[in-house]
């Protein structure tokens, strides 16, 4: 058996004291503050974390210079923590939800560029949408995508706008801002004509992004006044009782 140790990188073992004093750290975190924590030269600290965000374990916000851990951090916890232990925490509010809207809900994940439908309660209507579990789809194609998006700090609209299909970036940041203001994105025909999209953001005991409850239905079962009237407010609260079995307090929003 080797010794602990023995054959360390120092590099990679500061890599990991960086992620972990993120972890720990609750708000950002400026650069002062992780070079303090880490004992490391404000050079050496800036390099490690340009290397982590490029890999999308760090992300900065611009506006303050300030970093925290990214969603490739998260998609990393998911796969260790295992999909099946969230979606046993999802499944019966999905259930509740899917029986008091009588529509398809899902649960979605962001997953590299794209999200993921990870698992489905169907409705008993009978004209109804293709089941979606296991397709991934951009970003901003749909509602889930959306909402997870207009809860994060990351650069959305520099490299590869074009190639995720972002026609009017200033009119994206213009819809995302509203959907964070009203806490749900609402899309239609984004995923096929005549496809509606419904999704609310879950979050973790730190404030971070899990997923999204996202409902989908034919557009023509979603005219406006059933959305505001029963579909929004049924989606809002089932995203809350969801997001409190993670651990989360109105306190982080």
């Amino acid at each position: 058996m080797r010794e602990k140790g023995i054959y360390s990188v120092q590099a990679v073992v500061k890599a990991i004291d960086l992620l972990e004093a993120l972890a720990h750290g609750g708000e950002n975190s400026s650069i002062v503050v992780l070079e303090n924590k880490l004992g490391l030269s404000r050079n050496k600290t800036f390099r490690l974390l340009a290397t982590l965000e490029d890999k999308g374990l760090v992300e900065r916000n611009k506006e303050t210079n300030t970093y925290n851990l990214g969603l490739q951090a998260f998609e990393m916890a998911q796969h260790i923590l295992k999909s099946d232990n969230v979606i046993n925490m999802a499944h019966p509010i999905m259930v509740e939800l899917a029986r008091k809207l009588d529509e398809a809900i899902y649960f979605t994940v962001a997953n590299n560029n794209e999200v993921l439908f990870l698992d489905m309660v169907d409705s008993f209507q009978q004209i109804k949408t293709a089941d979606l579990v296991g397709q991934r789809f951009p970003f901003f194609s749909n509602a889930a995508g959306k909402v997870i998006k207009s809860f994060g700090s990351i650069d959305l609209f520099g490299r590869g706008s074009k190639k995720n299909g972002i026609k009017d970036v200033q009119q994206l940041e213009v819809e995302l801002d509203e959907i964070r203001r009203k806490g749900v994105a609402v899309d239609f025909n984004g995923l096929g004509e005549g496809i509606c999209t419904v999704a609310v953001v879950i979050r973790d005991y730190a404030g971070k992004v899990v997923g999204a409850l996202t409902l989908l239905a034919p557009s023509f079962r979603m005219l406006q006044d059933r959305l505001e009237k029963e579909v929004i407010p049924c989606m809002l609260e089932g995203g809350e009782l969801l997001s409190m079995k993670f651990g989360y307090s109105r306190a982080y929003a």
